[in-house]
């Protein structure tokens, strides 16, 4: 039978509903809900829905974020004159806007981006607070703490982009808008700005760490599935008492990928891939306009980009000319 296992026919093996382990009496609040299976859901993971573990952190966390998410969706509603149609097929369009330029780092009125500002400190209390959530929750456990640094990298992106760097700027406007479509133009606008972000040093290191991480998870995931009838999710126990499975996956990545892995080194790599993605971005994101105002023309300076031939007569900038807003 464990011959025919594979991605899509994987034999599910259920046993009684586990709880996990037992919290102790320091634990204020306790595991609810009770437990249930899936089945559709144990063909890709455990097929054990529950219980839950909430906790004070974790109910602030969702409060929140409740709210950020109310105030959001409340204006979107309002700027289609709270038609529910228009809402509904307008909602990938819709945003809500940062403060204008001209209030600076000051606290607007409501309907001029002081929602925008409020929505900002109830999700990054929520952020916070799950990632104090995380945290706690894995030192109770008895486990690292790479989960919660590697969130905090993620975390770390967001504040760039919506807090740090607005403050260095002088600016709310410099922050990212409430919305799917509009945060996608505000980055397109945002490289254009500053001399297409492609230029960016930290960007290309960033998307390195992206693809690169992809390819490694996804290459370390399908080996796992590969040793799979030799046992080999079992990856903890095949760390640290090697088995067939694992000599088996090492093998497969000397002769394919011409270097060693182990089932501990190849989840470093991907952690250190993964992190490493928006920590670069971040930097990246925090250097554009506070350090470098043209990316092309640092490319250019430092010999990444080629200069082009004059073909046409210049073009003279439009922020130069009469009677242009300053």
């Amino acid at each position: 039978m464990a011959q025919y296992q594979n991605i899509f026919t994987r034999v599910q093996v259920r046993g009684p509903a586990y709880a996990g382990v037992p919290l102790g009496q320091s634990s204020t609040w306790q595991r609810s809900g009770g437990s249930g299976f899936n089945h559709l859901l144990g063909k890709i993971g455990d097929a054990q829905i529950g219980p839950f573990y909430l906790g004070y952190l974790g109910f602030l966390s969702l409060a929140c974020g409740l709210v950020a998410f109310e105030i959001i969706g409340l204006n979107m509603w309002a700027s289609v004159n709270w038609d529910p149609v228009q809402f509904v097929r307008l909602l990938p369009w819709l945003a809500l806007e940062p403060p204008a330029p001209s209030y600076g780092l000051s606290i607007p009125p409501l309907a001029q981006g002081g929602w925008w500002l409020m929505t900002g400190f109830f999700l990054t209390a929520a952020i916070l607070l799950w990632w104090l959530r995380v945290y706690r929750r894995a030192r109770a456990l008895g486990l690292g703490t790479h989960t919660a640094w590697a969130f905090a990298a993620a975390i770390w992106l967001y504040l760039v982009l919506g807090f740090i760097r607005p403050l260095l700027m002088g600016c709310w406007c410099e922050a990212v808008p409430f919305g799917i479509f509009p945060h996608l133009d505000w980055t397109a606008s945002f490289s254009l700005r500053y001399g297409n972000l492609f230029y960016n040093p930290f960007h290309m290191l960033s998307i390195v760490f992206l693809y690169g991480s992809a390819v490694l998870f996804a290459m370390h995931g399908a080996t796992i599935l590969a040793v799979g009838r030799f046992g080999g999710e079992r990856e903890v126990e095949q760390a640290v008492d090697r088995g067939t499975a694992a000599e088996r996956a090492a093998i497969f990545w000397r002769w394919t990928m011409g270097y060693n892995a182990t089932y501990e080194s190849i989840h470093r790599w991907a952690w250190w891939f993964a992190v490493l993605c928006p920590l670069a971005g971040g930097i990246g994101i925090l250097l554009t306009g506070t350090a470098v105002d043209n990316w092309f023309l640092w490319a250019v300076k430092h010999g990444v980009a080629p200069i082009y031939p004059h073909v046409f007569p210049a073009v003279p900038d439009p922020a130069t000319l009469p009677g242009a807003p300053q």
